[in-house]
C-alpha cells in the first residue's frame, strides 16, 4: 500500500530531486528485504472474507466487482472523533498476478473521493502483506501520483497498525523527504487493544488473520507488560450519564417534554443559531481534549454552554457522538432489513413505505430522528453556502442513524443506508412524509 512508504514526499522537491525520483531510491529495497509476517498461506484471507457471510457490497455487474470482492478497502463509519475511517486490509490482497493493482487504486481512489472533502481517519492492518502479495514498486508510484494534496489535506491521521521493522526502517530513510505536516500525522498502532482509543473496534471487520497475529504477539509479552483487552467490559452507567444510555432512560435524564436528550437539544440549538452557514459543517473534526472534556461533562451532570464555547465543529462533532454512541442506532435494529432493502422499493411507493416504517418506532425515537430531521432540512437549505446538500447531509448522517448488530452487515449496507437518509430527507423537503414535517 502507499501508506507504507508515505509516497505524501515533500511537495517543494524538484528537478532530478522530484519525489518520483526519490521514490526510485527504493530499488535499494531488494524483494528478499520483503518478508511474510507468518508461513501462513494467503488463502487464509478468503475464509475471512467467506465468514462475513459475502463477498462485495457492489453488485456483479459493477467494473470494481473483481477489487471490491475482496473487501482490501472498506468503510468504517466515524472514529471517536467524527472522523470517516478507511481501512485497507494488506491480508486480504491476493497473490499478485490474481489482482489487477491499477483497478485496486482506482477502486481506492473512487471510495476515497466520497469522503475526502471531509475530515478522515485511514487505518492500514499491515499484517498479511509478503513478498507474495506485496504491489510494485511502479504501482506505488502510480499511487503517489494520483494522491494528490486534494486526498493528502483532510486526512487527520493514519495508523499503520502491526508495523514490520522494514515499514519502521522506510518511514526513517525517507524523513527528509516527507513533509513534515503529514508526517506528524502517521502513527503506530502495536496492538488492537490501542485502536479502542480512536475507533470502536467492535465496528470494525478486523480479519480473522490479523487477530489471531495480535494473540499471538500479546501472549509473547511477559504478564507485567501485556496491553488489556480490545474491548473493555462496559461499566455501569453515571447518575447522569447522557452518552451510550438507551433513548427510554434518558427521558428521565433532564429530557424535554417532547423527550429529546440534553445533548441533542444543546447542540441542536447552538448549531440552528451559528452554524447553518457555516461551509463544511459536520465535515470537520474538532480538538480531541476539548471533544473528551464536554463528554465528561454531560455524564456528570455538569452544565455544558456552546455559546461560551463559541466552536460550530465542536456541537457539530458531539452531536454525531452522541448518535452514534447510542446503545442502538435511532432507526432501530428492527428497521435494519427494511432499509437496507429500501431500494427495491418503487419512487411511487416510498413516502407511504417510509411513513409506515417511522411510525412504528418507539415514541422516544421518533421523537428524536422528528428533531434531527427537521435541523437537518434547515442546513440543507443553506445548501449555496455551507456546501451540505441532502446527499451530502446522508453521507455524514446515515452511518450514525442506523447500523447493523453485525459490523461485516454495517459495512455491506452503509451505501443503501446513506441513500435511505438521502431520501428521507428528499420527502421532508417535498412534504412527502409526513412523519418528519414540522
Amino acid at each position: 500500500m502507499s501508506s507504507d512508504l508515505l509516497v505524501d514526499l515533500h511537495d517543494d522537491l524538484g528537478g532530478d530531486d522530484s519525489p518520483s525520483a526519490a521514490l526510485d531510491q527504493l530499488k535499494l529495497v531488494q524483494d528478499k528485504q520483503w518478508p511474510p509476517d507468518d508461513p501462513v498461506s494467503l488463502s487464509k484471507s478468503a475464509s475471512d472474507i467467506k465468514s462475513l457471510g459475502g463477498t462485495s457490497h457492489l453488485p456483479w455487474d459493477d467494473p470494481f466487482y473483481d477489487i471490491a470482492r475482496h473487501q482490501i478497502v472498506e468503510v468504517a463509519g466515524d472514529d471517536n472523533f467524527g472522523r470517516k475511517v478507511i481501512v485497507f486490509n494488506a491480508c486480504r490482497m491476493p497473490p499478485q498476478h490474481q489482482l489487477d493493482h491499477h483497478k485496486l487504486l482506482m477502486y481506492l481512489k473512487q471510495t476515497l473521493d466520497k469522503y475526502v472533502e471531509s475530515d478522515y481517519t485511514l487505518i492500514y492492518f499491515h499484517h498479511g502483506l509478503t513478498s507474495e502479495n506485496k504491489p510494485s514498486l511502479s504501482w506505488l508510484r502510480d499511487a503517489y501520483r494520483e494522491f494528490d494534496r486534494k486526498y493528502k489535506k483532510n486526512i487527520k491521521a493514519l495508523y499503520i497498525v502491526h508495523p514490520t521493522m522494514l515499514i519502521r526502517t522506510i518511514l526513517i530513510l525517507f524523513k527528509p523527504l516527507i513533509s513534515f505536516k503529514f508526517g506528524r500525522k502517521i502513527n503506530y498502532i502495536n496492538y488492537l487493544s490501542e485502536l479502542e482509543e480512536i475507533v470502536k473496534c467492535d465496528q470494525l471487520v478486523i480479519p480473522n488473520r490479523v487477530r489471531e497475529y495480535d494473540d499471538k504477539i500479546r501472549l509473547s509479552l511477559k504478564p507485567s507488560v501485556v496491553p488489556g483487552p480490545i474491548s473493555p467490559p462496559r461499566s455501569p452507567p453515571l447518575p447522569f450519564q447522557q452518552f451510550g444510555v438507551p433513548l427510554s432512560a434518558l427521558g428521565h435524564k433532564a429530557a424535554d417534554s417532547e423527550g429529546i436528550p440534553l445533548v441533542m437539544r444543546d447542540t441542536i440549538g447552538f448549531l440552528q443559531e451559528n452554524g447553518l452557514k457555516t461551509e463544511g459543517i459536520f465535515r470537520r473534526s474538532a480538538n480531541v481534549s476539548l471533544v473528551k472534556e464536554i463528554k465528561q461533562k454531560y455524564n456528570s451532570g455538569e452544565e455544558v454552554s456552546f455559546s461560551q464555547l463559541d466552536d460550530v465543529h465542536l456541537a457539530a462533532v458531539i452531536l454525531k457522538m452522541f448518535l452514534r454512541e447510542l446503545p442502538e442506532p435511532l432507526l432501530t435494529y428492527q428497521l435494519y432489513n427494511d432499509i437496507v432493502n429500501f431500494h427495491n422499493v418503487d419512487t411511487e411507493s416510498q413516502a407511504e413505505r417510509i411513513r409506515n416504517m417511522l411510525t412504528s418506532l418507539p415514541e422516544e425515537n421518533y421523537a428524536s430522528l422528528r428533531f434531527v430531521i427537521q435541523f437537518l432540512a434547515q442546513v440543507s437549505a443553506e445548501s449555496e453556502v455551507n456546501k451540505m446538500t441532502n446527499a451530502n447531509l446522508a453521507v455524514v448522517f446515515g452511518p450514525n442513524l442506523l447500523w447493523g448488530q453485525d459490523a461485516s452487515m454495517t459495512l455491506s449496507a452503509i451505501g443503501p443506508i446513506n441513500n435511505f437518509t438521502r431520501i428521507l430527507l428528499d420527502l421532508h423537503q417535498e412534504k412527502s412524509c409526513s412523519c418528519c414535517q414540522t
